[in-house]
């Protein structure tokens, strides 16, 4: 009978074990940015306070700079279930949806306040894209603003006609042919050499990458713009989110809306401290003039409306619910 009772004891105690170890989900989260990132290092708080509230019953691995999985591919592997959860760029889907791309239309919100203005026009129709993919959006956090960077202050947009601007994507593309300039195709490791070169003799860009390829070395000027806030956007695969209790559910909610608030108020700081580093490296910051916000209004006005035409109903619904 002792042996019975103890063979019986163990199999309770190794289904109690079984059922533990079930209850705990990892998941594992792949970003593209480097850990010292101020969006890498939100998402590490994130995942942090999931793991708290939780009781350690979901955990959040965060793998950064790309390690797990590569930019361009987050996406459809969280929407295919190979990772649960993940971080990208909004824009980088713009091919996919128009929605996508609307963060990034340039001029058409210009600050914090018309950024965050924006992003409460765009959610509602961005979570209805994102769950028709099978995908639940998390928070959206932006980057700092993109400014003109030149080797001469721009005082209208006729200094901007027959410039050499860096391009590298269709808006920049439309910036610079509705502006008169030179549209030349170059990628960020790149923009050193071909400013030295006279490749390019303007580019649109934020004072964080201003920062990183040391522009103090190819160029003089920095215009405030703040032309358009482009956001990050953490999501997780629907299936892999209906599995979890309310409570996880709950803690993941309150976790995201504080990142999303501590990420806005971080991507502030690093526009603040990042456009002093410019200073302190002797790039003269402008602020724009009149007549060259006058002009990029009106670039602005035109790329939306193409946007818009692209868009359909819901594009049309979306800018009318920001513009009110």
């Amino acid at each position: 009978m002792t042996i019975v009772t103890r063979g019986l004891l163990g199999l309770v105690v190794a289904g109690s074990m079984a059922t533990a170890a079930a209850a705990q989900t990892k998941w594992d989260m792949p970003t593209p940015y480097p850990e010292g990132n101020f969006h890498t290092k939100n998402i590490v708080q994130f995942a942090a306070d999931v793991d708290k509230a939780t009781n350690g019953s979901l955990k959040i691995q965060v793998h950064a700079a790309g390690s797990l999985i590569k930019h361009p591919d987050i996406k459809r592997s969280v929407r295919q279930g190979t990772a649960p959860i993940g971080e990208v760029l909004v824009s980088l889907a713009a091919n996919e949806a128009p929605v996508y791309g609307v963060d990034s239309v340039p001029f058409l919100a210009t600050g914090y306040d018309g950024a965050k203005k924006l992003y409460g026009a765009q959610k509602p129709y961005l979570e209805k894209q994102l769950v028709s993919e099978g995908l639940v959006l998390l928070f959206s956090v932006p980057w700092p603003p993109q400014g003109i960077y030149a080797k001469k202050e721009i005082k209208s947009m006729d200094d901007l006609k027959g410039l050499k601007f860096r391009t590298y994507n269709t808006f920049t593309g439309r910036i610079a042919a509705l502006s008169g300039a030179i549209p030349t195709q170059v990628e960020v490791p790149d923009v050193p050499t071909a400013f030295s070169t006279g490749r390019v003799e303007a580019m649109i860009t934020s004072p964080s990458t201003g920062v990183d390829s040391k522009a103090w070395d190819f160029l003089t000027h920095y215009h405030d713009t703040q032309a358009w806030l482009p956001r990050n956007m953490v999501f997780v695969n629907k299936a892999a989110y209906d599995k979890l209790s309310a409570a996880e559910k709950k803690a993941l909610a309150d976790a995201a809306k504080a990142a999303e608030e501590r990420g806005w108020a971080a991507s502030a700081e690093e526009t603040k401290s990042k456009t002093q580093l410019l200073r302190d490296n002797k790039i003269t910051v402008v602020t724009p003039s009149e007549a060259l916000k006058k002009g990029f209004a009106e670039i602005g006005a035109k790329i939306a409306a193409e946007w818009e035409a692209s868009a359909g109903a819901d594009g049309k619904a979306l800018l009318s619910a920001y513009r009110k």
